[in-house]
């Protein structure tokens, strides 16, 4: 699939976007629709987003994190508990490391300031459809701190704890790069493989060792200390 391609796939994902502004959130849905995105549905409170979304079942979900009835956090937390597939991409007025911090916790992939353009929400918006985290510049460090500080104590396995699974040695290279913070785009360049190609070595690392995001391999690969390697 060449890039030109591959940016059309992209952008026919299903969207559905969450704000409690109504002109706003008529302003994102607006902005997507006429970039090629198929926005099936829009929330503007926490219940109302757990229904349409269970029902519309859209492949990324635009979320602002200040919902009445139920926060943006356990919305997500909600959704992505029930569908691990969901991708969702934090919009958000707040660059609180906290809310940061407790969005990418609940399943979050992303997390991108309201501040941002129009072109940067796309950009965004397709990346996210495509498995790549998407933050505000100076957040995505702050997250992969995070995880290191998670990851510094891990818990001690099982005595009856299953052996790892094998991983290739590609599979391991990417993963390796994965917890280092690298995009999927940066990844595929590193290593002059193809962006799918990169994409299909983290969903087979992700089934081999029964993990449901990249937020899990993030963590699981930083456990390991493959983000110092």
């Amino acid at each position: 699939m060449t890039e030109q391609h591959r940016e059309r796939a992209d952008a026919a994902a299903k969207v559905m976007v969450v704000d409690d502004h109504p002109m706003w959130r008529d302003a994102v849905a607006r902005d997507l629709a006429a970039a090629g995105f198929d926005v099936v549905a829009t929330a503007g409170d926490g219940p109302q987003a757990v229904r349409r979304a269970q029902a519309a079942a859209p492949d990324v979900l635009v979320l602002d994190l200040n919902l009445p009835g139920l926060s943006g956090a356990q919305v997500c937390k909600e959704l992505v508990a029930a569908n691990p597939a969901l991708r969702v991409l934090v919009l958000s007025a707040s660059g609180e490391h906290a809310d940061v911090l407790e969005a990418v916790k609940s399943g979050a992939l992303g997390y991108l300031l309201k501040s941002a353009g129009a072109e940067e929400l796309i950009d965004a918006v397709r990346r996210t459809a495509v498995g790549d985290p998407v933050f505000t510049p100076g957040l995505a460090g702050l997250v992969l701190g995070e995880y290191r500080r998670l990851a510094s104590d891990p818990a001690p396995a099982a005595a009856d704890e299953p052996k790892a699974p094998q991983l290739t040695e590609r599979e391991t290279e990417v993963l390796r790069l994965v917890a280092k913070g690298l995009s999927y785009k940066q990844i595929a360049e590193r290593l002059v493989i193809s962006h799918r190609t990169v994409q299909n070595h983290v969903q087979n690392t992700l089934g081999k060792l029964q993990l449901h995001n990249r937020v899990e391999l993030v963590r699981y690969a930083i456990e390991r200390g493959l983000d110092d390697a």
